[in-house]
């Protein structure tokens, strides 16, 4: 099991434009770790088979672009 990883979301809950719509807080993120890495949360992305113990996930560019602004780069 992994250890707890203190999780900082970028993003919005999808009200931003381009977002999409959203529902009961499944909408997609971007997530900055304690550890200096990064979670995202979408839908899965199907396009290939990622290596066991791997996952993909497909999230919409206006999310990335909010992340992107929140850390300022």
């Amino acid at each position: 099991m992994a250890d707890t990883v203190g999780l900082t979301r970028l993003t919005t809950t999808g009200s931003g434009e381009g977002s999409g719509e959203c529902g009961q807080g499944d909408c997609p993120n971007v997530y900055a770790t304690d550890r200096g890495s990064f979670v995202v949360q979408g839908d899965l992305y199907d396009g290939f088979t990622p290596p066991e113990g791997e996952g993909l996930v497909e999230i919409p560019e206006p999310v990335l672009r909010e992340a992107f602004r929140v850390l300022g780069w």
